[in-house]
């Protein structure tokens, strides 16, 4: 019987989604310490402008089409073992909703991990998740704005074979560990890698006291997981004027190394970043600014890039911990990136991206 009455509920909460965008997630199930969550969005967009010519100098085509806003739909689980410990799990798939998709009904598994919580010794979890760096340091420049303007994102170094641990508040701080297990297991003798197995840890500190947070991390960027081999660090602060305005500054770099080489010749970088959220009745707006400098082939070349968004209606949350600031299901970006041509020169490319989403960013 109780499974009936889940399934249904789940069916139920799944259609509720796709007609409503004024809640961030609904629960299908809480009996008894058990509890189930189903949260998702659909979310297309317009996207026009950009480049017009391909990375071989090839003349391409940059007229507008219809494109995926990062459509999602997920579960969050948890089970209350004792009154401090809560076991707690999430699965989560990305779909392309902007297209018909026969080969495939997702196109990735997004999240997937199980973890212990307690209030007194804080939360491990193990599996696939968003990195910890990403969480409690450069998350404040993670807005609702397309790639390309924001510090290290999601997966750095993280997104599978992982392991975290965070403690509890500690008078506003908040330590943070976490490695990532890249094995080649099953691989022919001999490896085909010279490194072999390779552990990607992170750690870090974040203070949130008031209308203050201030992150401080470190990243082992490892070449197997897109990095360079060197250290990347970041150090962000945020701070809230008041219930609707929030600004917000930081500084993420990479150490240059003298053997990485890559096809873009990236490899090290300094970055700072500047933005401000202020929200207005229903309306959000969001103002970002970056500005890097690339160290490849023993060039700095300083690229400038900004984004401004607006978005209604507009979720606010002072909490670094929430998983979005915003959330909107119709989004006007305008954003203008500067963007190396042979590392000696810059060109500019502006583009227009107007997207609806039923639900808000989860």
């Amino acid at each position: 019987m109780k499974k009936t009455l889940l399934a249904t509920a789940v069916v139920s909460a799944i259609a509720a989604m796709g007609a409503t965008s004024s809640v961030q997630a609904a629960t299908v199930y809480d009996q008894d310490g058990t509890k189930l969550d189903v949260y998702g969005r659909i979310a297309m967009g317009i996207a026009g402008g950009g480049s017009k010519f391909d990375d071989n100098d090839n003349k391409i085509d940059n007229g507008a089409e219809f494109v995926d806003v990062y459509s999602r739909l997920g579960f969050r689980m948890s089970q209350q073992v004792t009154n401090d410990l809560t076991a707690f799990g999430r699965l989560e798939w990305r779909f392309s909703g902007d297209e018909r998709n026969t080969d495939q009904g997702f196109n990735e598994i997004r999240q997937s991990f199980i973890g212990l919580k307690s209030e007194q010794f804080g939360t491990f979890q193990a599996g696939n998740f968003d990195s910890f760096y990403n969480q409690f340091v450069s998350l404040p420049f993670d807005v609702y704005i397309d790639r390309g303007l924001e510090f290290a994102g999601h997966p750095k170094q993280s997104r599978g074979d992982s392991i975290g641990y965070y403690t509890p508040d500690l008078e506003g701080f908040t330590v943070f560990l976490q490695a990532k297990h890249y094995s080649v297991r099953g691989d022919a003798e001999p490896l085909a890698r010279d490194d072999g197995n390779v552990i990607a840890p992170q750690g870090g500190v974040r203070y949130q006291q008031g209308p203050i947070t201030v992150g401080l991390g470190f990243v082992e960027d490892v070449v197997r997981g897109g990095g360079n081999g060197e250290l990347l660090g970041g150090l962000v602060g945020s701070y809230a004027v008041n219930d609707a305005l929030s600004v917000r500054l930081g500084y993420e770099g990479r150490e240059n190394s003298d053997t990485y080489v890559a096809s873009d010749d990236t490899n090290g970088f300094d970055k700072i970043g500047l933005g401000m959220s202020y929200a207005t009745g229903p309306w959000a707006f969001n103002l970002i600014s970056m500005t890097l400098t690339q160290m490849a082939m023993q060039t700095a070349v300083p690229l400038g890039r900004w984004a401004a968004t607006m978005q209604f209606p507009a979720t606010l949350t002072s909490s670094w911990n929430s998983s979005r600031k915003i959330s909107s299901p119709l989004l006007l970006m305008l954003a203008k990136v500067a963007t190396p041509s042979h590392q000696t020169a810059t060109t500019s490319t502006t583009s227009l991206v107007l997207a609806t989403s039923s639900k808000p960013w989860a």
